[in-house]
């Protein structure tokens, strides 16, 4: 007799569908940054090896305040470093220009070649600029960093006296400007645009159409170095005031954004997320404490890379009369009793049974020429048992949207008292329970991971 036991690598191939279903359990843990000041907005990180440079409305110095002409408090760039050894940070750095005195500067984004910023200013500073009732426009602007100073600033060729242009973003290849605007052609409030670096010149604004842009405000974009797009919105659906969101680019097309989970996402404000090109480790700004502030988020997803791979277990049997040969020129019928209320007739016969168990398997001979019946001619126990596994239950193909359940009900691992069931979806979201439903919202092949663990035992231990 004998056993199939044919494996199965759990890697489900999604097709395309437009459905979007969010996932429950969240992959991120925060903390509040330490350089901020309570009582003022800190806001728009931009890592560097050694530090942030963000954006705060906070006095320059003890002495120096800086208002506006209609007296609002004006944002400036900071730089704090990150001290060597720990997790703590520096005193933060204002970065100066000619602009700090009277005009926001800020945010900002670095190209690549590391000197080269551009940031967010007013267009106008002269005279009209200087009026109470005078509206001004914020603009983007380019300039050289040297040192904690803005110089070289110039200003760039779009922007407009009768809108808004700011929160630029670049590309690690520098290729691709992308900031939030409010000028004709958006879909309502401020949209996503970019413009492309062509022959040593910006083309003109293209608009990232509706796939990305809502009806509401979208703001605050961020290209990462993998070519998503993080942006902010307010639109419907969020978790309350502006979201976190991204999009991939697939085959020339934006896919549907997705909302970051909590908490990153909150019913307040959150905006303005950066993230290391792993993705284990980057920034926000939130004002869920009444004041923005800026918080890290670190990525708690667990992968194991010696994690086995699932053993289906299959019950299916195949039997076989090895004495038969021996009265090759005798017919004879072979009726098999499997011990679980079936039968099958046969020398070579398959069975699968429902599930492990213990089974008393008999063979039945009958002479056909003299109908002699010879019962229980043989009789094997027959123990079947589940491979000692965490067991995963889902289907192997699917499509995009499309509600999935996976089950670990056939985990067998006898003597385990588990306290955790905890998938990884390699999709950059995560599932707790011993049953989760789950959507994939990008076609692909994934290999999803059930990690189990116990409940400390003696000493502390946890396997």
């Amino acid at each position: 007799m004998k056993k199939v036991l044919p494996i199965l690598t759990l890697l489900i191939s999604v097709l395309t569908v437009d459905t979007v279903v969010a996932q429950e359990a969240s992959p991120f843990e925060i903390r509040r940054l330490s350089f901020n000041m309570s009582g003022y907005s800190d806001i728009s990180p931009v890592m560097t090896q050694e530090g942030i440079f963000f954006c705060s409305d906070r006095r320059l110095s003890a002495v120096t305040d800086r208002t506006s002409f209609d007296n609002r408090r004006l944002y400036n760039i900071y730089y704090v470093a990150q001290n060597e050894g720990d997790s703590d940070w520096g005193r933060p750095v204002p970065v100066k220009s000619d602009r700090t005195a009277q005009f926001n500067t800020g945010p900002l984004c670095i190209a690549p070649d590391g000197k080269t910023v551009y940031f967010t200013s007013e267009i106008e500073t002269g005279v009209p600029s200087r009026s109470r009732k005078f509206r001004n426009h914020s603009g983007i602007f380019s300039a050289q960093l040297s040192g904690t100073q803005l110089v070289s600033i110039e200003a760039f060729k779009y922007n407009g006296t009768d809108y808004d242009m700011g929160q630029p973003s670049i590309s690690d290849d520098g290729r691709f400007l992308y900031f939030a605007s409010d000028m004709p052609g958006g879909f309502g409030g401020s949209d996503i645009w970019f413009c492309e670096w062509i022959d040593g010149d910006w083309s003109a604004p293209v608009n990232l159409g509706a796939e990305i842009n809502s009806t509401a405000t979208d703001n605050f974009p961020c290209i990462h170095s993998s070519g998503r797009l993080y942006f902010s919105s307010a639109r419907q659906g969020g978790a309350g005031g502006l979201d976190v969101y991204y999009s991939d680019m697939i085959d020339g097309d934006w896919t549907t954004p997705l909302r970051l989970q909590a908490p990153v996402n909150s019913s307040s404000d959150d905006f303005a997320f950066v993230a290391m090109p792993d993705l284990k480790k980057g920034y926000f700004a939130s004002n869920r404490r009444r004041n923005d502030d800026i918080y890290e988020f670190t990525m708690t997803i667990v992968r194991k890379a010696d994690c086995d791979m699932l053993e289906f277990n299959n019950y299916c049997y195949e039997f076989i009369e090895e004495n038969a040969v021996k009265y090759d020129t005798i017919p004879f019928m072979y009726e098999w009793r499997f011990g679980d209320g079936h039968t099958a007739v046969g020398r070579i016969v398959e069975h699968c049974y429902e599930g492990p168990g213990r089974y008393l398997v008999q063979l039945d001979i009958t002479n056909l020429v003299t109908n002699e019946v010879k019962n229980d001619q043989k009789s094997e126990l027959l123990i079947i048992e589940a491979v000692e596994q965490p067991y995963i239950s889902c289907p192997d193909y699917a499509d995009t949207g499309e509600m999935l359940k996976f089950s670990a009900d056939s985990t067998n691992l006898p003597g385990w008292d588990i306290s955790q069931y905890y998938w990884s979806f390699d999709d950059e979201t995560i599932g707790m329970g011993r049953n989760v439903m789950k959507t994939f919202t990008r076609p692909g092949t994934y290999n999803v991971q059930l990690i189990v663990s116990t409940k400390a035992g003696e000493g502390g231990m946890v396997r």
